[in-house]
């Protein structure tokens, strides 16, 4: 065979296996290529997802520290776990004159959290600014923290004076030292008054009226306390809730109200009643002018309540574009006599209440319920839940209180 002729034969066997080498070399590069698209996909979207959940825990974990004040009472603990639910730290201060210590492990069965607690009587300045020392991440103060009962204040009105006003005042004037951005202020109806019949339901515009106890005067001077501070150039915002007769209980029953002592409100009563704790419930007035001639109450779910502190908070440490004090009434819109609340319950339970009409109680208002459509709108908020589970609730808890050997 001519050198010529096998050389060409061999170049086109070279050129053939290169050929083929070359396939199987791009075979392989987009097979593997594919895999790398495959996988480089798979790990963005799982990163992203990731990222997702690690800056959705970092915004939560962002979320404000609030110093509730009377954490462990009835509404601070059930506005607690609303506001850890939230997302915010809480920082609990109470002199556990009317509460119990005990509620900080109904809170964190909850809430999977136990939240930071001082005993601290709001009145001792130098215990309380200790406070705000040990924690100066405080963006916003929740003041419950008050003496609360109408008939004890017209017996005891100088220890409702100094307690509910000192409380405040000491609040107010560390707010601006320790940088703290706004308060709620756990107001009440009781600055009503006993409201004109062209006022029913009571609206934020409603008169001030002369407060018929120590206590509602207290609710009223506060207020005027919070808008002059700020009216002087306070750096600092505030809502004011005035709210209507908190009742019931946590759904889980690990939390409710439990009061030291002979009962001042009616649920707590009306339950220890139909548990056989108290001989006989007193329902005090049956000649006012009403249907049923017993006062009448708007009476709202205290979870409902709590639920709308954290829409104040809100409002107040994240939209500053809104005014320096607000107003909103916080209740359910409806009346319900004391009788008509009885009754309900024994409905709603099955469970009889021992029960006697008695004379009227001093400073005891007829009639008042809200018109709540200030914060339907403002705020966003609005009491859901039907009186019956309310009163059901109330009636868990203290079969929960019965099976725990405290009541």
């Amino acid at each position: 065979m001519p050198a010529c002729h096998a050389g060409g034969h061999e170049f086109e066997s070279r050129t053939h296996r290169f050929r083929n080498t070359s396939r199987e070399v791009l075979r392989i590069f987009f097979a593997n290529y594919s895999l790398f698209i495959f996988v480089s996909l798979y790990f963005f979207v799982l990163l992203h997802g990731i990222r997702k959940i690690i800056i959705q825990s970092i915004n939560k974990k962002m979320k404000q520290t609030i110093l509730v004040t009377g954490g462990t009472g009835f509404i601070g603990s059930h506005t607690t776990v609303e506001l850890q639910q939230a997302g915010y730290e809480v920082v609990i201060i109470d002199n556990l004159a009317n509460s119990n210590l005990n509620v900080l492990d109904g809170i964190e069965k909850i809430t999977g959290i136990r939240p930071a607690f001082e005993q601290v009587d709001c009145c001792d300045m130098p215990a309380l600014e200790n406070v705000f020392k040990k924690y100066p991440k405080i963006e916003g103060i929740i003041h419950f923290a008050a003496s609360k009962a109408v008939g004890e204040s017209v017996e005891k009105p100088l220890m409702y004076y100094r307690n509910n006003l000192v409380s405040l005042i000491n609040l107010l004037e560390l707010m601006p030292k320790y940088d703290v951005k706004g308060i709620i202020f756990s107001s009440s109806c009781t600055v009503y008054g006993q409201p004109s019949q062209e006022n029913l339901p009571v609206t934020e515009n409603a008169p001030v009226q002369k407060a018929m106890s120590p206590y509602g005067n207290t609710k009223q001077i506060n207020e005027e306390i919070i808008h002059d501070y700020i009216h002087s150039g306070a750096p600092i915002k505030s809502v004011i809730l005035r709210y209507f007769n908190p009742i019931g209980a946590h759904p889980t029953a690990l939390i409710g109200e439990l009061p030291n002592g002979v009962p001042m409100n009616l649920i707590p009563f009306v339950t220890q009643t139909a548990m056989g704790i108290r001989k006989q419930l007193k329902i005090f007035g049956n000649d006012y002018n009403t249907p049923d001639k017993t006062c009448i109450r708007d009476y709202i779910y205290v979870v409902d309540l709590a639920k709308a502190h954290v829409k104040a908070m809100e409002r107040v440490l994240d939209k500053p574009d809104t005014d320096a004090v607000e107003i909103f009434n916080i209740g359910t819109g409806k009346g319900l006599s004391t009788l008509e609340v009885v009754e309900g319950f024994e409905k709603a339970t099955g469970v009889k209440v021992n029960w006697t009409y008695a004379p009227r109680r001093e400073g005891d208002i007829e009639q008042v319920w809200g018109n709540v459509d200030k914060a339907n709108k403002v705020l966003g908020w609005k009491a859901e839940t039907p009186t019956e589970e309310v009163l059901k609730s109330a009636w868990k808890w203290q079969q929960k209180l019965r099976e725990d050997g405290i009541q």
